[in-house]
């Protein structure tokens, strides 16, 4: 995954002049940085969601990105397993389910997301960029809503589910960065290069 000379904005808005970064395997890179600077944006950009008004946005996979965003995107009227389906359908109940166990999650396949909590339905979120198994990781503040032991063990799964895989997070917090054992980008290498001043 690489992003070459990317310039991105909205009218009246520049977002990025001029931004190269690159992303490797197994090397997870994390983007801290204050509000409203772009870190959004960039994952979207790297998951092909948006368009550079020029440059060039390389290497997304054919079988799709794994991406947990800042909500959680659960289809309210499907249960657990049926959400983690919607991103890979020939799995078999027993394989979802093993998604769930790292989780904490073992006893929630059939509920609706209504009857979990907020840090549960964090968690489901995370079993579901994993059930899809792209070789691209987006995360956009993966670890909200959860305690620090839920912290830690969504930490462990993501690192063994894509330990040889293109990894970018935002987060912010440096021990989040940690937790993924990933290299900090900061503020510096795309806020600015926003046009903005």
């Amino acid at each position: 995954m690489e992003l070459s000379h990317v310039t991105f904005g909205y009218p009246g808005r520049m977002i990025f002049r001029d931004l190269s970064l690159a992303l490797k395997p197994g090397e997870p890179v994390a983007m801290m940085g204050p509000s409203g600077c772009g870190k959004t944006t960039l994952l979207r950009l790297m998951a092909g969601l948006e368009r550079p008004l020029s440059g060039t946005v390389c290497g997304i996979p054919p079988e799709g990105v794994s991406m947990v965003f800042q909500e959680n995107r659960l289809v309210p009227s499907l249960t657990v397993l049926e959400n983690l389906a919607l991103v890979s359908p020939r799995s078999r109940r027993e394989e979802l389910l093993a998604l769930l166990a790292p989780l904490g999650l073992a006893a929630e396949g059939d509920s609706l997301p209504s009857a979990l909590s907020g840090g549960m339905a964090r968690r489901v979120a995370i079993a579901r960029a994993a059930a899809l198994g792209s070789s691209l990781l987006l995360l956009d503040e993966p670890f909200t809503g959860l305690d620090p032991e839920n912290r830690q063990r969504a930490a462990a799964f993501l690192r063994e589910r894509f330990a040889g895989a293109r990894v970018a997070a935002v987060v912010h917090h440096r021990e989040e960065a940690d937790l993924l054992g990933a290299r900090i980008v900061g503020a510096g290498t795309f806020c600015g290069r926003s046009g903005e001043p």
